[in-house]
């Protein structure tokens, strides 16, 4: 079972079409078309269901996905100590938290392992940041969350297991421009905000829309606006009220340009995630506590299965 079939594999499996595949890997179609047919000869079994629409693994495609996942990370691990290289480990984060977060955690595990590699990438879709961890493009990602499973913040999870800490509370506010309605009550509630707008983020994913939606629910007017600088210079000009983490908004509200409104906001979770077959990989513990709070020990849980509410 060679390692290049097994590459062209997991494009196809990741991609769905053949086509994006050969383009992903820069390599002619026919070429992947055949790579695929060998790789089914010499297991003795389909492994993709061919459609109008693209390639969709069936369940011995799953099962051979896991396999590859798990040869390509061995193979280049085994490349990376030969080689005698420094250990590489990549780490993800959406576009905020690598903002905010992810210097202090690069800070505390270059102190840990000074002979660590790290390779940050940044995206402002979690999905793409949990497919790639899935994949194994990424060796772990920080990302936003709440509750006790993966998702429950409102994003579809992946099908695949993969294993979170928590490592720290992310405050939330909802702000206004100072002299609002609702700025000089002791507390209001959901119901007072019917006849506001709140300002979102245009992408229907973002942690802090799906934080409104579940705070607020449908009743309140929603207004695009785009990211956390958008939403918040928008809401200094008194378009309406918005949610955005405390960290965000922190400099304005001490300046005044931002007040807050007294409606209690449960806060967001630090989440790092991560596929439980890779704990071996060097530098993944050392990225545990170096992500934790200064002072906290991060303790990784068991593996979780996205989606499942059972775990």
């Amino acid at each position: 079972m060679e390692l290049r079939r097994l590459r062209t594999f997991e494009a196809v499996a990741r991609l769905g079409t053949v086509t994006a595949a050969a383009n992903a890997l820069g390599i002619a179609p026919s070429s992947v078309s055949e790579q695929i047919r060998v790789l089914e000869k010499s297991v003795g079994v389909l492994l993709f269901d061919r459609g109008p629409r693209g390639m969709t693994p069936t369940a011995a495609g799953e099962r051979m996905r896991e396999w590859a996942h798990r040869l390509l990370d061995q193979a280049e691990q085994a490349r990376r100590e030969v080689a005698a290289a420094a250990p590489l480990l990549r780490l993800g984060a959406l576009e905020s938290i690598a903002v905010t977060h992810v210097p202090s955690v690069l800070g505390r595990l270059a102190a840990r392992r000074p002979d660590l590699r790290v390779q940050v990438v940044s995206d402002s879709d979690r999905s793409e940041l949990l497919a790639a961890v899935v994949a194994g493009r990424l060796d772990v990602a920080l990302l936003l969350d709440t509750g006790t499973w993966l998702g429950e913040l409102g994003f579809e999870p992946p099908p695949a297991a993969l294993a979170f800490v928590d490592l720290e509370p992310v405050g939330l506010a909802l702000v206004a421009a100072p002299g609002h309605a609702l700025g000089d009550r002791d507390r209001i509630t959901d119901a007072d905000l019917r006849e506001e707008r709140l300002l979102v983020n245009g992408a229907s994913a973002c942690s802090f829309r799906l934080a409104g939606d579940r705070l607020l629910g449908v009743e309140v007017e929603r207004v695009r606006a785009g990211g956390v600088a958008v939403t918040r210079a928008w809401a200094e000009q008194g378009l309406g009220v918005a949610l955005l983490p405390h960290f965000a908004v922190a400099d304005q509200l001490a300046a005044g340009t931002l007040v807050r409104l007294p409606l209690d906001t449960p806060d967001l979770t630090l989440r790092l995630v991560w596929r439980p077959d890779r704990e071996t990989l060097p530098g993944l513990r050392e990225v545990l506590y170096a992500a934790a709070a200064p002072g906290e020990h991060a303790e990784a849980g068991a593996p979780i299965r996205a989606g499942s509410p059972q775990g």
